[in-house]
C-alpha cells in the first residue's frame, strides 16, 4: 500500500506532515513528492522539507494521493499540469484521492468534484465545483476525501487511515496519540 502526500512551494506543513506522520505511524508507506522537481520544498510558514521522490521522476500510482493546502501552495498545484495530469489519472483509476483545507478547490478545478459533496477552508466553498458543500470537518464521498482545514488534520488523517487500513486501525492509532481521550 502506497500513498503520495504532493508538495508544492507554500504548502501548509502542518496539514501535510500530521497526515502523513500519521499514515506512517498505521505502517502505510508514505512517501512526500516534491510537484516542483527539487529535493525541498519551502512551505507557507518558511520551513524546509525534505521530499522523499520527484513527480516527474514517477511513472506508477498510488493508492491514495494526498494534496495539503496552504497559499500559495494550492494555486501552484492548479497552475501545474503535471499534478492535474497525475491526479486525474489516479482518480480514473479508481485510487483515493484527498484534499484539505484551499487543496478541495484544485481538486474543483480538476473537475473532480462536480457529482461529489465535499467541504474546504470556510470561504472557499465556491470554488469547489462540486454537487454539494457539507459542513463537516472531514467528508468521504466514494473514493474522495476533503477536510477543512489545519484544525481538522488529525481527524483527516485518521479517516485516511480508515480508508486504507480500517477503522481498528485508525481507532488504535487514534489512542496511541492520546486522541478524543
Amino acid at each position: 500500500m502506497k500513498v503520495r502526500v504532493l508538495f508544492a512551494t507554500g504548502n501548509e506543513e502542518v496539514e501535510a506532515l500530521t497526515v502523513e506522520d500519521l499514515i506512517r505511524r498505521a505502517g502505510i508507506e508514505c512517501l512526500m513528492v516534491s510537484t516542483e522537481d527539487t529535493d525541498t520544498i519551502t512551505s507557507s510558514h518558511n520551513v524546509v522539507i525534505g521530499m522523499d521522490e520527484k513527480l516527474s521522476d514517477i511513472s506508477d500510482d498510488a493508492d491514495m494521493i494526498v494534496l495539503p493546502g496552504g497559499i500559495p501552495g494550492v494555486p501552484n498545484f492548479i497552475a501545474n499540469p503535471k499534478v492535474k495530469e497525475y491526479v486525474v489519472r489516479n482518480y480514473e483509476a479508481g485510487k483515493y484521492i484527498a484534499a484539505i483545507c484551499a487543496a478541495p478547490t484544485a481538486l474543483g478545478s480538476y473537475g473532480i468534484l462536480k457529482d461529489k459533496k465535499a467541504i474546504c477552508y470556510p470561504g472557499m466553498e465556491g470554488e469547489l465545483n462540486c454537487a454539494e458543500v457539507v459542513m463537516q470537518s472531514v467528508v468521504k464521498d466514494g473514493k474522495v476525501i476533503t477536510s477543512r482545514g489545519l484544525g481538522t488534520a488529525i481527524d483527516f488523517g485518521l479517516e485516511l487511515i480508515t480508508c486504507l487500513k480500517g477503522k481498528e486501525v485508525s481507532d488504535t492509532i487514534a489512542k496511541k496519540i492520546v486522541y478524543g481521550c
